[in-house]
């Protein structure tokens, strides 16, 4: 499951320091050099013209200190060997812990990119040193980076699991239910919500199972497990393109991979026969 590593530390002020790593975004790709997946130096992102004058810093990573940028969406590819690659599409491609500090980097520079002027009055916004904040220099107006906690909930009937395929899942993939927190909600008050309006049954018993940060763009996913109570499934055609119970014996469609806590959710409740 992608998660922050152990030996990573996250700093607000960039350091000296003879290794390092930067991540430079354009939207949700990140630059790697074709061949090899590398990330590029700092002297290959001036010599493909990519400024590193704004960047963000991120943390350590054992020996490497860790950076972020970003160019426009309308940038042109770098070329020289470079490419922008969705940062999805490198899940199992690069090391699992760059990859972590790679969602956290795009995090930062999103936050960073979308921050530059105040949403207040317009302002020019300045970074403020010691934390993960800017502040704006007209009206004092401060901003953190957005963090949107998104509930998901596996529910149980018996010896059966309740999957989900959503109208724009990735190769027809299914997972556990989930959706964003609204204003005023809490964890729990958001999957008997999410859990009614999606498929129409109420649960009960509610278990936190682990949380996951996933970068697309900036959620927080908080996972549980959830007993069935009643209803029959009906599923709101606009999110949900098929929901099913799978029991003991019946073959499991395709759903997450190892890198998202909707996978370990799943694995870690996979439905077994009654011995």
């Amino acid at each position: 499951m992608l998660a922050t590593p152990p030996h990573f530390v996250p700093l607000h002020a960039h350091q000296p320091c003879s290794q390092e790593h930067i991540f430079v975004f354009r939207g949700g790709t990140l630059l790697v050099r074709e061949e090899d997946l590398a990330l590029p130096s700092e002297a290959e992102c001036a010599a493909l013209g990519v400024s590193l004058h704004e960047a963000r810093p991120v943390g350590l990573l054992g020996e490497h200190f860790c950076r972020t940028a970003w160019v426009d969406a309308s940038a042109a590819d770098p070329g020289n060997g470079f490419v922008f690659k969705p940062l999805r599409s490198l899940f199992g491609a690069i090391d699992t812990h760059l990859l972590s500090v790679g969602g956290r980097a795009f995090q930062i520079a999103e936050w960073a990119r979308t921050h530059r002027f105040c949403g207040a009055c317009g302002g020019p916004m300045q970074a403020v040193d010691g934390e993960r904040c800017m502040r704006c220099t007209v009206c004092g107006h401060a901003a953190y980076p957005r963090i949107s906690p998104a509930m998901m909930v596996l529910v149980r009937k018996g010896d059966a699991i309740l999957l989900a395929r959503n109208v724009l899942a990735p190769n027809g993939r299914f997972s556990a239910l989930a959706g964003f927190l609204e204003a005023g909600e809490s964890v729990e008050d958001a999957i008997h919500r999410e859990v009614f309006e999606e498929v129409g049954l109420r649960v009960r018993d509610l278990r936190y199972f682990g949380s996951q940060s996933w970068p697309f763009p900036h959620s927080l996913m908080i996972a549980f497990t959830a007993e069935y109570e009643s209803g029959e499934i009906t599923v709101d055609t606009r999110e949900i393109a098929e929901a099913r119970w799978f029991g003991p014996g019946d073959e499991l469609p395709p759903y997450a991979t190892g890198i998202s806590i909707s996978g370990e959710l799943i694995r870690s409740n996979l439905p077994r026969a009654t011995p």
